[in-house]
């Protein structure tokens, strides 16, 4: 036995968007038996088997199409306009649980597209929160995961920039000041979640006081990825994992304290079994 001294970060697990969505899943599971779910309800395999295994049917957007007269459940992350008319046309019953701090950021995009602003989104291509986004701008907001992506001298001289939800705030404000030297007028909309955000300071924190961090998250996450550099930053001795499984017992020696945190899609279930696991090494 290596003796190992282990904590879980209590700041660390599902945020209140993916707590609401999957809490809204499993009572329509446990009426029914099953649910369709548009896309991974969180991206977090091992949940997404947990709920599976419960009658969870993932479906993407071809598949919506085909499906008619049935409950659908829409996940934290949102889904542009043109879903929800496939479900008035399919006679779907939405199970909306989008979570309110991306519908409120739909809102204020749709606002903007209304008033014909030139609209850049700082996000992740293809991530789903973000698809949501660009659908109430009829395609026509640009999106861009890294500033160089942007050919600064052809930019219109005033434009509207928001955040997809879970990106880093200090990055944001970075680009916000390199546009804004090169000339350019900025409608600034920080739209960043806090609970996401704030993680950044409290895990710089969390993973100083410990020999070893393992970091536990899906590997489809974007807050996931974010929140392990973060980590890794502060203590070089951190590890991804994504399931007990993928503990290597050589990365740890006798009496080492350890760490465990997640992103805000790992639930503290998977968390608690990635304990459970170092304190029988």
């Amino acid at each position: 036995m290596l003796d190992l001294k282990v904590d879980i970060d209590s700041n660390s697990g599902f945020c209140f968007g993916v707590v609401y969505a999957i809490e809204m899943a499993e009572d329509i599971l446990n009426e029914q038996g099953y649910l369709y779910c548009l896309g991974d309800i969180v991206h977090n395999d091992e949940e997404v088997r947990r709920l599976e295994a419960k009658g969870l049917k993932i479906i993407d957007h071809e598949a919506l199409q085909q499906i008619r007269n049935e409950k659908v459940l829409i996940r934290a992350h949102g889904e542009p306009p043109s879903t929800y008319r496939i479900a008035v046309e399919n006679n779907l019953e939405l199970v909306d649980a989008s979570c309110p701090v991306v519908l409120k950021l739909q809102n204020r995009i749709k606002n903007s597209f209304d008033k014909k602003e030139k609209i850049y989104i700082y996000g992740k291509h293809g991530h789903a929160e973000v698809e949501g986004l660009l659908g109430q701008t009829n395609q026509e907001a640009v999106v861009f995961q890294d500033i160089a992506e942007l050919d600064l001298a052809s930019l219109p001289r005033q434009i509207t920039l928001y955040s997809q939800t879970t990106k880093s705030t200090d990055k944001f404000y970075e680009i916000n000041a390199i546009l804004r030297e090169h000339g350019i007028e900025v409608n600034t909309n920080d739209t960043i979640c806090r609970q996401v955000s704030n993680r950044d300071k409290e895990l710089r924190a969390f993973a100083s006081r410990y020999h070893k961090i393992l970091f536990v998250s899906g590997t489809k996450s974007s807050n996931g990825k974010v929140l392990y550099g973060v980590c890794k930053a502060t203590n070089p001795n951190t590890y991804f994992i994504s399931k007990k499984e993928d503990i290597d017992p050589a990365w740890f020696q006798q009496g080492d304290t350890i760490g465990i945190c997640g992103a805000t899609s790992t639930p503290w279930w998977l968390m608690e079994e990635v304990k459970e696991a170092l304190l029988q090494l």
